[in-house]
């Protein structure tokens, strides 16, 4: 059955002619009546997606002690907010708060959120901590920032180019012979792309999330703060096409039901750091997931656990440490990575080294 938004695609396309793939994912996540996330709880068993704070409460315990040990060095007349970029459920911000209030971390919670669907549950779970939603990160208020982004990155709209005999050309998404959605390219090359690469490579430009980092880094160096972001992604930069579309815990098509499956691109956290540091913030990282958990006491956290816990419990949580740590390529110790961002003040980040 086909998709609320595939007749507003449609129609937009023949209007306009096709849309480049930055365009097509916005629409696909944020379209306000159709949009993936103004529509659904995407997260879950039932969802279509598990994220690592949905694993275990362990998870954002150790995000929120990591938080608690920086907001202590916090010092002047305003008071630090800590941000969380696009919570879920929030069940990061839930578990992370017991960490911080146990360490007595005084903050304003700041949340930006645009679903409306994953706001209202962010709001019930989190009324104690009275936090303040935005819809991006351009009304957060003048004062120091603690930014906790976990798998934020990842779906902001990116751009793509392939290498043909003619140059760099950009894929568009248009109307095939049949009507149907299909991927096509700019007859022309676009000039400013020079890299050399054999023909059908493809380069993925980040626009979106470079655009999120720079503004990011601006206010970190101005106000004060840092900024941890968690994702999967590379560290080195390279040509591949790492667009993905997931729906009901599996792979799905790129253009079938739009706005019914959630659409990401693996996070170049090299090109991020640049991003970061030509604003004039100073650059912790990127290191595997699996080191960073570990590094901040993983293994410690799971044996207190533990030793409250009966044996079927005991197991769960031996299960979910292995799946937060999983060293294996595809495992999430490796393919995600922990990228510091901070205002040069902050020489060093707890578990990350400085560049």
């Amino acid at each position: 059955m086909a998709s609320p938004l595939l007749s507003v695609l449609t129609r937009m396309i023949r209007t306009d002619g096709p849309i480049g793939l930055d365009r097509y994912m916005a629409l696909c996540l944020s379209h306000p009546a159709h949009g993936y996330y103004a529509t659904r709880d995407p997260l879950g068993p039932r969802g279509d997606f598990v994220t690592a704070p949905e694993i275990s409460q362990m998870f954002g315990e150790l995000i929120g002690a990591w938080a608690a040990s920086l907001l202590a060095g916090f010092s002047g007349p305003v008071r630090p907010c800590l941000v969380e970029l696009g919570p879920g459920r929030g069940t990061l911000m839930s578990d992370a708060l017991r960490a911080l209030r146990a360490a007595g971390a005084v903050f304003d919670l700041h949340l930006v959120e645009t679903s409306p669907v994953l706001r209202a549950l962010q709001a019930e779970r989190l009324a104690e901590a009275g936090p303040t939603f935005h819809d991006s990160v351009a009304s957060l208020p003048e004062a120091p920032l603690l930014v906790i982004a976990n798998e934020f990155f990842d779906a902001l709209p990116a751009r793509q180019f392939v290498r043909t005999a003619r140059g760099w050309c950009e894929r568009r998404v248009g109307l095939g012979e049949d009507g149907a959605l299909a991927f096509g390219l700019d007859p022309e090359p676009d000039p400013q792309l020079t890299a050399e690469a054999p023909d059908g490579a493809v380069l993925t430009v980040p626009s979106a999330a470079l655009s999120a980092m720079r503004d990011l880094a601006r206010r970190l160096v101005r106000d004060g703060g840092a900024l941890l972001a968690i994702d999967y992604g590379h560290t080195d930069p390279g040509f591949g096409d790492t667009l993905q579309a997931v729906e009901g815990h599996a792979f799905a098509d790129l253009l079938a039901r739009p706005g019914e499956a959630d659409l990401t691109v693996h996070v170049d956290f090299s090109a991020l750091a640049r991003a970061a540091a030509a604003e004039g913030a100073t650059i912790h990282g990127p290191v595997a997931q699996r080191d960073f958990l570990l590094a901040v006491g993983l293994e410690a956290r799971a044996a207190r656990l533990k030793a409250r816990a009966d044996a079927t419990q005991a197991a769960v949580i031996d299960a979910a440490v292995a799946r937060l740590t999983d060293p294996s390529p595809r495992g999430m110790g490796a393919l995600f990575k922990v990228l510091g961002v901070s205002h040069p003040a902050f020489t060093a980040l707890p578990a990350l080294p400085s560049r």
